[in-house]
């Protein structure tokens, strides 16, 4: 579902980061939906990440990575290896992950 990156990261802001638990969960099963190739659903990948004190995250980021690149290429669009510039990304900053995770999920919608 294409959503306004900016309106995403306004609400974060303005519920205390709960919004992001909502759009992590959405993006994960978006992701999985736009590869074809489902795997941890949102919630149990947001479960994981809880019970593991947040490691998981780095794996569910280099995942969606993954996931974006596989998308590309069923739809004939050149992809690289994004799952390590999104782990990368969210050991900085998790916000500006799911900003660009979110902007790739639009770019391919419209495919």
């Amino acid at each position: 579902m294409k959503r306004d990156i900016l309106i995403c990261i306004l609400l974060t802001l303005i519920t205390c980061g709960l919004y992001s638990i909502y759009w992590f969960i959405v993006i994960t099963d978006e992701t999985n939906s736009l590869a074809g190739e489902p795997d941890t659903s949102g919630i149990m990948a947001l479960i994981l990440t809880i019970i593991t004190c947040g490691l998981y995250g780095i794996f569910w980021a280099y995942k969606r990575g993954e996931k974006i690149d596989i998308a590309k290429q069923k739809r004939n669009i050149p992809a690289g290896n994004s799952g390590i510039l999104y782990l990368i990304l969210y050991l900085i900053s998790r916000i500006v992950t799911l900003a660009l995770l979110q902007h790739e999920v639009n770019t391919l919608v419209k495919v």
